[in-house]
């Protein structure tokens, strides 16, 4: 909002109190209430389906409080297009509005705060959680697809994508990477455990306080998701030549050995039944 410099600390004593003071703002702050009827969706945007629970619920805010966030619209003909607030405004719809609050920008200035948005998100002093809600606005309020914005960005697609999943993070796992105790390798690491939040947890722990790189951290997740059957991880199988080595090794300390694979390396395990067993295989292992 502009302070209306030059007109003086008791220029607003002077106006009457149904003056509309949204007249002193720009004209791109400005407010307007914009008739349902002059308002059409836009159709390049990329989100089809919105869940009806939810626009219910919305639609009973907008009831009981009002619409608490303007929708943004472009000018085009006789009316005006969605750019921002699509859910907003069929929730508006269901309640009954006639009417609706709006900014309203035109081609040239959406154009210069894509421009903003997107040299935003190449800049190196930006965190991957910056980097992820700047895509995230420029897909809401531009209606572009991620492949759209990773073309402008010169990014590959996976890469967007992956930033953009760092919003998915737990709220520890988000505020840690934000102030740097965790990379972004490790913040990956800890969404691939998103099917149990104790397992990320227990993962952001071991990061924080034992200092685990990324490997350890990955080496980590793939023996969790074996150990407690989260995800649908990739079947390992020993090779036959190190079947018949635990084999052998079976028979010279007289236990059993499975050996294990997990994703990244293994474990082998040996079986006894007394502290006598445990005592001979331990000195066996030591001859």
């Amino acid at each position: 909002m502009s302070k209306n410099k030059g007109l003086g600390k008791d220029f607003g004593s002077l106006l009457p109190d149904d003056f509309d003071r949204s007249l002193l703002l720009d004209k791109k702050d400005r407010l307007y209430k914009v008739a349902m009827t002059e308002i059409k969706a836009n159709p390049n945007q990329p989100r089809k389906h919105f869940d009806k629970v939810a626009l219910d619920e919305l639609a009973a805010s907008i009831k009981t409080y009002g619409l608490l966030q303007p929708i943004v619209l472009s000018p085009e003909g006789d009316g005006y297009v969605i750019i921002a607030g699509e859910r907003r405004f069929r929730a508006a719809k269901l309640v009954g509005l006639q009417e609706i609050n709006a900014l309203v920008r035109s081609s040239e200035e959406l154009e210069r705060i894509e421009i903003g948005l997107v040299e935003n998100v190449q800049r190196e002093d930006l965190s991957p959680l910056e980097q992820a809600i700047s895509i995230v606005r420029l897909r809401e309020q531009f209606n572009m697809e991620y492949k759209d914005i990773a073309k402008r960005l010169g990014k590959g697609l996976s890469t967007i994508t992956n930033i953009v999943r760092l919003l998915q993070l737990p709220e520890k796992a988000r505020k840690a990477l934000e102030t740097k105790q965790i990379s972004e390798g490790h913040a990956r690491t800890i969404l691939s455990l998103k099917d149990s939040p104790s397992l990320q947890e227990e993962l952001l722990d071991g990061i924080i306080k034992k200092g685990w790189s990324v490997r350890a951290a990955e080496r980590f997740a793939a023996d969790a998701k074996q150990r407690e059957g989260v995800g649908t991880p990739t079947k390992l199988v020993v090779s036959s030549q190190y079947l018949e080595k635990s084999k052998d090794l079976a028979k010279k300390l007289s236990a059993q050995v499975n050996i294990k694979p997990l994703r990244y390396g293994g474990r082998i395990e040996i079986g006894y039944k007394s502290e006598k067993e445990l005592a001979k295989i331990l000195d066996d292992l030591m001859k």
